[in-house]
């Protein structure tokens, strides 16, 4: 690798880390001993954890960080005086085999700016995996993010080669993005969702008639939205994720708090550092429509359109809804269960097995794994002697499950006084 090639890679790997949308790929690409490297148990995330507990590393860089729109969120807007740099398709192919080779990554995560057209950066994209795929044999992990506004000839080329692709919608509302952005509008964006999306579902039925049909991004497609960066609410945000879920191909929808990055665009709000508690309850929140059957009407209503940052949407929801509770951990329902704070989708399925052969208390609760102390006030079982939410009030479980205790609190904890 030559010095100019390396300067231009931390260029763009330092431009490419505001996409958070990069994720394990779900999905299993074995090495037949004619190619290089594997997929195995749909790991290849960059800095996360496979299910046996090894640390997984993906190259995440882009193709170019020049760009021809002027989106007031993004550093790589066209009006930034900011260094760039491009790499070209053999580069890029290059240092993905040489970094593998060394161990370095297992994987690679491709996005770029929009340069001349959407096809023009999107042929090239294509021609990355393709070369990899084929000239290579390169078996390990691609994640390539298709462009706005690309042909579909072109994204089904290279969803030929990718194990995930993605589509980054940005900001949930058009009316916002459209005053972020006025170059780009979501059509752009759900038009190369639906091309991403009748391939994966073409490619499965053509897969029940013959065995030997090609897979097509088969570990499906993710997006990403900006938290922070306009005046959409929690709602706005939950009710297209929530539309997004519906589609049969789309594994994940990631949050971003904003950085800011222009802070001299005055159609930005003025934040001294990212929002990362309520892009920390967003997660919790898309959790609990993905896994917990809550929708996202639920979660957040007209009259809180905006989660709690204080406590986890879960326990919000059920601080909303006293009604709902005490909870008869011995008879009601699995979706029941589930609703109940501290009580999580693996407990709620062992309370459910466990209790068909014994009534349950509160210490078979716990070697299940409730939570306990959170889930006293939302059920009754056996001997338990906690008065609930309902004999109580939602305002005196808030109190107590928030209550903060510092080291002075604490007889035993040491302390030293400064001042």
């Amino acid at each position: 690798m030559t010095q100019a090639t390396l300067d231009k890679l931390k260029i763009l790997a330092e431009a490419a880390k505001y996409d958070v949308s990069c994720s394990s790929s779900g999905t299993v690409r074995r090495n037949s001993g004619k190619g290089v490297g594997n997929t195995v148990g749909g790991v290849g995330i960059c800095h996360s954890f496979a299910a046996d507990g090894r640390c997984i590393s993906l190259l995440k860089v882009m193709l170019t960080n020049y760009c021809m729109y002027d989106c007031a969120y993004c550093i790589n807007r066209r009006s930034n005086d900011i260094p760039r740099a491009t790499l070209s398709v053999s580069e890029v192919v290059d240092i993905t085999m040489e970094f593998y080779r060394r161990n370095y990554i297992e994987g690679l995560f491709l996005s770029s700016g929009v340069v001349r057209n959407p096809d023009y950066t999107m042929e090239r994209l294509a021609r990355i995996a393709k070369d990899l795929r084929e000239v290579h044999r390169f078996n390990g992990y691609i994640h390539l993010k298709s462009i706005p506004g690309a042909s579909r000839e072109l994204v089904d080329e290279a969803g030929r080669y990718a194990d995930r692709m993605s589509v980054n919608i940005e900001i949930p509302r058009e009316q916002s993005l459209k005053y972020l952005a006025p170059e780009k509008d979501h059509k752009s964006v759900y038009e190369p969702m639906g091309f991403i999306r009748q391939g994966v579902l073409q490619c499965e039925e053509d897969r029940k008639r013959m065995r030997h049909v090609p897979r097509y991004v088969p570990a499906g497609q993710s997006t990403q939205m900006i938290v922070g960066a306009s005046p959409d609410t929690d709602r706005d945000i939950l009710l297209t994720s929530s539309a997004l879920y519906s589609m049969p191909t789309m594994r994940r929808v990631y949050y971003s708090g904003y950085v800011s990055v222009n802070s001299y665009d005055t159609r930005l709000p003025a934040l001294k550092q990212p929002p990362l508690v309520r892009e920390n309850r967003l997660y919790q929140a898309d959790w609990l429509m993905r896994f917990y059957q809550f929708r996202a009407d639920e979660i957040t209503d007209a009259a809180n359109p905006n989660l709690d940052l204080e406590v986890d949407p879960k326990l919000g929801w059920a601080l909303r809804h006293p009604e709902a509770f005490p909870v008869d951990v011995n008879r009601a329902p699995y979706e029941m269960i589930l609703r109940v704070p501290g009580i999580g989708v693996k407990s709620a399925t062992l309370i459910v097995n466990a209790r068909r052969y014994r009534h349950l208390n509160s210490d078979h609760l716990s070697k299940i794994g409730v939570v306990m102390k959170r889930a006293k006030y939302f059920i009754t079982c056996g001997e338990l002697a906690v008065a609930s939410i309902a004999d109580t009030s939602p305002e005196y479980v808030r109190r107590v499950l928030t209550e903060r205790k510092t080291k002075r609190d604490n007889p035993l904890q040491l302390s030293f006084d400064f001042s």
